[in-house]
């Protein structure tokens, strides 16, 4: 019996999804290996199920393409808010997301279907044990540290999943490939951490790219933009209360950081529909 998917991005930041409403998804952790490679599945940087939830208008539950389950991803969620809203599932322009995080909650934009969403994405998480990154201190900000037999000055914080940044003079001479797997399986990281490596073009301006835990690079991650403007902010580089453009491999995240927390603006696109055996 075949299986209804979605393929939907945020800035290039693809998913698999799956309406888990009305239907069981076994085995998501495989699912997510099998179907996620770009040549022999459908392709993507995981899959996501859509669920109903106790405690919200629906739950979401993201795996990455290795199959690792993710706490929380700011472009599959806004991904998730279309979903609802343009399948008649939750026709609300205000909506609550339950994840591994806590509950999310989603304003909608658009005409006939939604084009934008804005995430309320909480308030950052300095502490060192609860990011967690094994380093001492409240705050690890611009912090030496040697990995891969190289020394880097690292600022970490949690979007509801552990980030670790990196500013850099130019994103685009950056050998991701070589450094992103040092980082995300470094001891330092108990849990993996996703790397941004981050140029600031102006005080509202940043460029980013992004090595993340259980995918590799992607084109975009809208926790990791949050966790750039954050850290941007903290560090001098940008002032609390403007909007940043983050500007991604895949297109561009607005972010604004204030006292009550971090708010992320972006698109989300449908790309096709199939069916699929289980």
């Amino acid at each position: 019996m075949k299986t209804l998917f979605y393929k939907m991005h945020g800035c290039g930041n693809d998913y698999i999804y799956f309406n888990c409403f009305n239907t069981v998804i076994e085995n998501p952790q495989e699912l997510a290996l099998r179907l996620s490679d770009r040549h022999f599945g459908i392709g993507g940087d995981g899959i996501v199920l859509i669920c109903r939830s106790d405690v919200a208008d629906a739950k979401m539950r993201m795996f990455n393409a290795d199959g690792s389950e993710g706490k929380m991803c700011g472009n599959a969620i806004r991904c998730v808010g279309k979903f609802l809203y343009d399948s008649g599932i939750r026709r609300k322009r205000e909506l609550s997301i339950e994840t591994l995080s806590g509950i999310k909650h989603l304003k909608l934009f658009g005409e006939c279907e939604i084009e934008w969403v804005s995430v309320d994405m909480g308030k950052p998480e300095f502490s060192p044990k609860k990011i967690p990154v094994l380093l001492k201190g409240e705050r690890i900000l611009r912090r030496a540290v040697a990995v891969g037999g190289k020394e880097y000055e690292i600022s970490c914080v949690s979007m509801g999943n552990p980030h670790c940044l990196i500013f850099v003079e130019d994103t685009d001479n950056i050998d991701i490939r070589e450094i992103g797997p040092k980082f995300e399986k470094n001891p330092l990281f108990p849990e993996g951490v996703n790397t941004e490596f981050v140029q600031v073009l102006d005080r509202k301006t940043l460029k980013m790219r992004v090595w993340e835990r259980g995918s590799g690079e992607t084109l975009a991650c809208g926790t990791g933009a949050c966790a750039s403007a954050v850290i941007a902010t903290v560090c001098g580089f940008a002032d609390k209360g403007d909007e940043i453009t983050v500007k991604l491999t895949g297109g561009d995240l607005r972010i604004r950081y204030t006292d009550d927390g971090v708010t992320m603006t972006g698109g989300a696109q449908m790309v096709f529909e199939g069916a699929i055996d289980l």
